[in-house]
């Protein structure tokens, strides 16, 4: 499975949604994606890359976009 691959399953199971959805996803965009389900995605997306968010960053977290730009941050290409 790809890094995209992965980065899609993580918000596709964590908020149930289809893919079409995901780039124009945000933090409060969608129901699901309050502040439990935020943190839920944070745990998926750990777990997907073996990585571990520094706090900062899952705040800044705000949206399918701006994910990509903050894994850079920890060598996962998208």
């Amino acid at each position: 499975m790809s890094n995209l691959e992965k980065y899609n399953e993580a918000f596709i199971s964590t908020f149930e949604v289809d893919a079409d959805a995901l780039p124009n996803l945000e933090y409060l965009s969608i129901e699901a994606w309050d502040s439990v389900g935020h943190m839920g995605l944070i745990a998926a997306l750990e777990d997907a890359f073996d990585i571990m968010f520094d706090p900062d960053d899952i705040l800044d977290f705000s949206s399918y976009q701006k994910g990509k730009e903050i894994l850079a941050k920890y060598d996962v290409t998208i």
